[in-house]
């Protein structure tokens, strides 16, 4: 069966749902999981040197509160369940590419998410990241609503 489970997360309602999923199904199959937060990169807006470099501070560091924030989540409730985890925080421009290079990184056999995490018209013109996942994986996908 699976014995190592990828749990992507973007700290959403709809993500922290499939998280409590995907720890239950691991502690039921006896599984370890390793959760990932993806967070964009800085794009410069202006190009003067203080200007950027105070923008890009200030977007490395809400980056990082928001992946620690939706990690530690994830290590609470793995903790609380009896379930081994780890975490990884990646920046990447394409979150279905980050999570399907730590899956395959990482040794995991399964990568466990939410049906979607966009609504409305950013879902149409951006594409859901799972349905990325779902067409470009090697690895098994196990889809959760």
């Amino acid at each position: 069966m699976y014995t190592h489970i990828l749990l992507p997360t973007d700290g959403s309602e709809l993500s922290d749902t499939a998280v409590r999923d995907g720890l239950k199904f691991a502690k039921e199959i006896g599984a370890r999981v390793t959760a990932l937060h993806v967070t964009p990169p800085f794009h410069p807006t202006e190009m003067t040197p203080s200007v950027f470099t105070a923008h890009i501070q200030e977007h490395d560091a809400k980056t990082k509160e928001s992946a620690q924030r939706a990690l530690d989540a994830v290590t609470q409730a793995a903790r609380a369940a009896g379930v081994p985890c780890a975490t990884v925080h990646r920046v990447s421009l394409s979150p279905y590419e980050a999570i399907i290079a730590l899956a395959a990184e990482a040794g995991c056999d399964l990568i466990f998410m939410a049906s979607h995490g966009r609504r409305g018209v950013a879902a149409l013109l951006l594409g859901s990241e799972t349905n990325k996942v779902l067409t470009h994986s090697k690895i098994p996908v196990l889809v959760t609503r």
